[in-house]
């Protein structure tokens, strides 16, 4: 493969020849910030996650570990046992109810054993209704987020971004990165939507403010 790909590469720069012009500046006249006040975006981010068929659930932040287990109510019906839930290794303690697993690491196989995951995220995206995870402790490992049937994100007010641009400024290109818009969903077969196809069957968010 490596020989294949030098072959390509030293085909196209062949064709290039000697006098390759420099790359011409890309004009970014694109809007790259949100002057709407927080509470406005907050709003905003509520209605396209609801527009999703996300559950939306706001507090404050001293009463997120109870929203984080209404959040868990409202997707796995009332009665659901901390066994079945595995949160992200950083996850804050308070925001953790009683019970659950932390990620340890294990094949990633073994993580279908659980119904439910709660992570924090990276940023969030008001206009596209976007939550974005990193990789990183709050947000957990990729398969994290995409194999247990129910996924809880808790997000704070200051991830709370207006447009992409924006949320792209605040994040490392090299990372990891999962953005969610609601549940996975397909119409790819007879445009009949089926959900958890690619990922979690239900988000529930968990909204400061």
């Amino acid at each position: 493969m490596t020989g294949a790909r030098d072959e390509v590469l030293g085909r196209i720069r062949t064709a290039l020849g000697p006098d390759r012009r420099p790359a011409p500046e890309v004009h970014r006249h694109y809007r790259r910030s949100d002057g709407r006040p927080v509470a406005e975006l907050l709003d905003v981010l509520t209605d396209r996650l609801e527009d999703y068929a996300a559950t939306v659930l706001r507090c404050s932040p001293e009463a997120v570990g109870a929203t984080v287990a209404a959040a868990l109510d409202a997707g796995l019906g009332v009665g659901w046992a901390p066994a079945g839930v595995v949160v992200a290794p950083g996850l804050p303690a308070a925001w953790r109810p009683d019970g659950v697993s932390e990620d340890d690491g294990r094949p990633a196989v073994g993580l279908t054993a659980f119904a439910a995951t709660v992570t924090g995220v990276a940023v969030a995206v008001a206009e596209t209704g976007t939550l974005v995870l990193d990789g990183g402790a709050r947000s957990g490992r990729r398969a994290l987020s995409l194999l247990p049937d129910c996924l809880v994100c808790v997000v704070e007010t200051g991830q709370v971004v207006g447009g992409v641009p924006e949320a792209l400024a605040r994040l490392d290109a090299t990372a990891p990165l999962t953005m969610v818009s609601g549940p996975s969903a397909t119409s790819d077969i007879e445009l009949s939507r089926v959900e958890g196809v690619h990922g979690p069957r239900t988000l529930v968010v968990v909204l400061m403010g």
